[in-house]
Parts: C-alpha cells; structure tokens; sequence
C-alpha cells in the first residue's frame, strides 16, 4: 500500500506502567476507511493502543502519526477520533437529543444544523422518534446506539470501540456486529476495534491485529488468519484447533500424530520441529480400513451445524467437526488431506513473531 492511504502510524509505541512493560515496540498502520480490530486475551495491550490512539494515555517511547503528522502532543479533544466504551458513559440527565447534539453544544453550532445531525444520526442507528426519550429508559442495545451516535454526530476521521458490546446478550451483541459493519461501510470511516471475541474479529474485520502480551504477533484479513496462522497461539486463539509437535521431515511431508503425513509446505528444512494445526473442519471421518489414523469415537455433541466429536487415537486425541454423526464408542478411520494441515515454526518470542508479521 502506498504511504499516502496510512491514517494513523504507531511507530515503536512502547508503554510501562511502574516498571511493567504492557506494550513492546508496537509497529502498526491503519488505513482510511478500514474496520481494523485489535483481538488478543485480557491483558495483552489492545486497550492502552486505544487509549493511546484517543490521547488518554502517553506513550514511553515511539511516535504516532496521524496522516504524516505526530500527534503525541495534541490533547484528545482536538484529535480527529471518537470513542465509545463498553460503559457508554451517556448522560442519566439528559434525554436522548442532548446526549447526542452535547458535543455539538460545547462547539456552540447553530441550533438548526445540530438538530438536522442528529436525525441524520438517530435515522442511522434506526432510533428515530427517541429523541425526548431518557437514556435510562432504553435498552442496552438501544443505549449502544446512541453512545454510537453521539461519537459520530461530531464527524471524527477514526471511531474508537473499546469491547462496545461486551454487556450485551448474546442474540443482540450478533445482531448489532452486523449492524456496526453495515453502519461503517455506510459512512465510509476508519473503525478501530477491541475485542477479545474472536468471532466478532471475523465477522466485522477488513483487518485484524492479534496481540499477545504487549506484542503483535500476526496482522492479516480475517481468512488469512484463520487460514495461515502465524503460530501455535494464533491457530488456538482464532477458531478451534487441533495443535501438535512434530518434525518436519523433508518439504512435503511432516510427522506428527505417530505418523507421516503429506502436505504443502516446504522451506522448513530436514528433520526440524514444528508445530502442526488441523482444524476439526478439516478432518474427514472414513472406514477403518482407509483412514491415515484409526480411533475410538469418546464423545459426540451436536452444535446445530455440525457435530463435534473427540477421537481417541492412542497417545493422540483429535477434535473432529461433520455433519454426519458416528455413535459413541465406534471404530472409524481419520483422513486429512495435505492441503489441511498447517505447518508453523515451534513460538520463539513474541517480540520475533511481531517483526516478521506486523506492518
């Protein structure tokens, strides 16, 4: 990409809190018009990149760029960026209209052009009609949405997700990553999202940043990194996984599993240890007499598409996913085609993952 579609720049973005370093030597661009979304576990660093976006928190060291230009020293209300938290800070005082035209207000804006960027705003999180509402009557999806609009209604170049729908159901929180993909698409804005629901990653996306302990360790679109996982914590992290040690033999072929299998990968060397992901998807069950592995079948659970099933194979226990369901207790074989199965350099430290994948 060239440099002039770059938004934002962290460049180096290093923070310690009392001599605890919480993010190492970040490295990362977003792009105009975007849905990138920070993924990783608690404490791995995603919100304080956030914060240092928005301007609550100072960097210990590196710079962030925002169209070419450093923005370190400019206060978070002069920054051309919103936020919305998963506590929606709205104002219990306030009906709906003033909560979403306050920041409007404070820029002392003529009355008619806030009243006419709030029904914009209301029309486009389909809360039309809300405005004498109080914000304590309303829903927790509802609140979502006007937290959302009171963040847009100032037209800021980036909006700022921290967890927004971590307090909603699990029903409305799926509805409303569709509505906020849409609502993005829509205006046409760059969205920066925290999550550490790796489905909402993969359904809201155009790019995703997964963090480990301060560091980035892949940044791709949502089916490269599930698809090509950079290393054991990513495949494990996005999706589910069967993950195992093994050594690579030659190009095109990896042991693992007691067994030799064929595959696509090369370049790793001759008798070197790897770790090798198949996903449960990527595992057909067959006869005994033509399965690469044969196993007894411990468990099935029906997950609505598809079964889930846990095969014991010996010292080896694979997580099978099909649509067709073996009974508990039978003898099947398992085939994994080369295509299938996913060859990983063993983790070395986060910090080497970071300056191979981030960008």
């Amino acid at each position: 990409m060239i440099e002039q579609e770059h938004l934002i720049d962290l460049q180096h973005i290093s923070k310690d809190y009392d001599g605890v370093t919480v993010l190492d030597d970040i490295n990362l661009y977003i792009r105009k018009k975007e849905f990138v979304t920070l993924l990783g576990p608690s404490g791995c660093g995603k919100t304080t990149t956030l914060r240092i976006i928005a301007g609550f928190e100072t960097p210990s060291s590196g710079k962030l760029l925002f169209e070419g230009k450093d923005i370190l020293d400019i206060p978070p209300y002069k920054r051309r960026v919103n936020t919305v938290f998963q506590k929606y800070a709205l104002f219990p005082h306030l009906n709906v209209f003033d909560n979403i035209a306050f920041g409007l207000k404070l820029k002392k804006m003529p009355k008619d052009e806030i009243k006419r960027r709030v029904q914009s705003m209301l029309e486009l999180v389909n809360l039309t009609g809300y405005e004498k509402r109080h914000v304590d009557a309303l829903s927790g999806g509802q609140q979502q949405r006007i937290a959302i609009a009171r963040s847009l209604v100032n037209e800021p170049e980036v909006l700022l997700l921290d967890e927004p729908l971590g307090a909603l159901d699990l029903k409305l929180r799926k509805e409303m990553q569709l509505e906020l993909k849409s609502m993005q698409q829509r205006l046409g804005i760059t969205f920066l999202y925290v999550t550490h629901d790796q489905e909402e990653a993969l359904t809201m996306s155009d790019t995703i940043v997964v963090m480990r302990d301060g560091h980035i360790l892949q940044i791709g679109d949502p089916k490269h990194i599930y698809d090509e996982p950079a290393n054991a914590f990513v495949a494990d992290f996005i999706g589910e996984s069967n993950i195992f040690r093994g050594t690579m033999v030659r190009d095109e072929l990896v042991a693992f599993a007691g067994r030799e299998f064929p595959c696509v990968d090369f370049g790793f060397g001759e008798n070197v240890p790897v770790d090798v992901v198949v996903r449960p998807e990527d595992i057909t069950v067959v006869g005994e007499d033509v399965g690469q592995l044969v196993g007894t079948i411990r468990s099935v659970l029906f997950k609505g598409v598809h079964y889930e099933m846990i095969i014991d194979c010996g010292e080896f226990t694979f997580k099978v996913h099909s649509t067709s369901m073996q009974p508990q207790g039978s003898r099947v074989g398992l085939s994994i085609v080369p295509f299938n199965i996913h060859i990983m350099r063993p983790m070395d430290t986060p910090k080497r993952e970071a300056a191979e994948h981030a960008v």
